[in-house]
């Protein structure tokens, strides 16, 4: 099967009553090791403003991505942060990514934006989700998840609460009609 990195997952109505209901996720990485995405529509109860002070990086201005939440990223390891953003830049401890966007987990990016010195673009997130090899193919394959290209505007400028019902409009679905019943011709 083909990697899907750099791609989105929708949930399907198979995973309603789970940690992934209604979920959309950036896959960051997808090879024979397994996969690793973010989960980018379920915010977390912290601002940036509210993670910047927790790191002691005092903002020196009252700008408007401060009010911005940040985002559970997954259930795994919920004390480590991953910041997606675009354009790239020059971090410590950057991954890039396909069409001019990166992952950072590196402090100096929050200390850049505490000065108002970050990228125009950027998601932090907390906690990843992640699949073993072979177990995200096999959840596909039982329609637990559909697949979307990469869109940077679903990423970056669509409101979280919209994120799912706009990435199944993607692909000419409305919510309404999913079934969580798996067809297999």
């Amino acid at each position: 099967m083909q990697s899907l990195e750099h791609q989105f997952l929708i949930a399907m109505p198979s995973l309603d009553d789970s940690w992934f209901e209604k979920t959309v996720i950036y896959l960051v990485e997808d090879n024979e090791h397994g996969a690793m995405g973010l989960v980018i529509n379920q915010p977390h109860k912290l601002s940036i403003e509210e993670l910047l002070t927790h790191f002691d990086y005092t903002p020196e201005g009252d700008y408007p991505f401060l009010t911005q939440e940040v985002m559970i990223g997954g259930p795994v390891d919920m004390e480590r942060g991953f910041i997606l953003h675009n354009p790239i830049g020059n971090w410590k401890s950057s991954m890039i990514l396909d069409d001019h966007l990166a992952m950072t987990v590196s402090d100096d990016l929050l200390q850049a934006l505490a000065h108002n010195q970050g990228p125009e673009h950027f998601m932090v997130c907390l906690g990843f989700a992640g699949w073993k090899p072979g177990q995200l193919a096999q959840e596909i394959q039982d329609n637990s998840w559909l697949t979307i290209p990469y869109n940077h505007n679903l990423l970056f400028d669509t409101p979280h609460e919209s994120k799912w019902e706009v990435a199944l409009g993607t692909l000419g679905i409305s919510p309404e009609f999913l079934t969580a019943e798996a067809g297999h011709a």
